[in-house]
């Protein structure tokens, strides 16, 4: 998802920015690369249309080999969902890096409601909800690949809940946490942009997205419970 109404179709800024401290000159341009190539993809996809946009044209967008666009994004469709790994790699760090005392449901909570209050793109909060979800719901390239997606990363996230019990992979308890978790946010997602999509002013849905969150964490904590470790055979 890339962020911006600008020329480049990026929203939210630069993440080359945010993340630059400590990186050297290569990694710097290797991320400005690919944030250039998803904004153009991005523009190009909102005039036109997922389906009728090629890889080789965003690739003269972005000033770019067509070669180069596949080593930043395997998939066309990646280059639209293109905070994907982004997501994968926030919620990896904080259920790994949570405090003592921490659950990791407590730890999401908090990743969560910080990316809501910095109006990150991952919160699904701002005036380019309307366009993004245009695209994404014409497009069943793109619908079949979010959903895939959404698959992949529950799969990630049962084995970050197995890890921080020390439970095996095959246990039952991490994979219906994750289950459960991922169908919660699921519904707080689809009813602030419904909420979004009717016309609801940005502020107001930000602060009904907050206390969705923490009832929906705040429920989560009563039902996630380890069960019964399940070999599959």
């Amino acid at each position: 998802m890339a962020d911006g109404t600008e020329k480049s179709g990026r929203r939210g800024g630069s993440r080359a920015a945010a993340d630059g401290d400590g990186l050297s000159l290569r990694e710097l341009k290797k991320i400005r690369t690919r944030e250039r190539i998803s904004g153009e993809a991005t523009r190009l996809f909102v005039e036109r249309g997922f389906d009728h946009v090629t890889v080789a044209e965003v690739a003269r967008a972005a000033e770019v080999s067509t070669m180069t666009v596949f080593n930043y994004f395997p998939r066309k469709e990646d280059l639209f969902l293109d905070r994907v790994p982004e997501i994968v790699e926030l919620v990896t760090r904080a259920v790994r890096e949570r405090g003592e005392g921490c659950s990791p449901l407590e730890a999401l909570q908090h990743l969560a409601l910080g990316l809501l209050e910095q109006r990150h793109p991952l919160a699904g909060v701002g005036e380019w909800v309307g366009y993004w979800w245009r695209v994404l719901v014409e497009s069943p390239a793109l619908m079949a690949r979010g959903r895939e997606a959404l698959e992949e990363f529950e799969g990630t996230l049962a084995g970050l809940f197995a890890e921080a019990e020390g439970a095996g992979p095959d246990a039952y308890g991490p994979r219906l946490a994750a289950a459960l978790t991922v169908a919660g946010y699921r519904s707080v997602y689809a009813t602030v942009v419904r909420r979004q999509l009717a016309g609801v002013p940005v502020e107001e849905i930000a602060a009904e997205e907050g206390e969705l969150l923490r009832h929906t964490f705040e429920m989560l904590s009563r039902v996630v419970r380890t069960g019964p470790q399940v070999r599959e055979s």
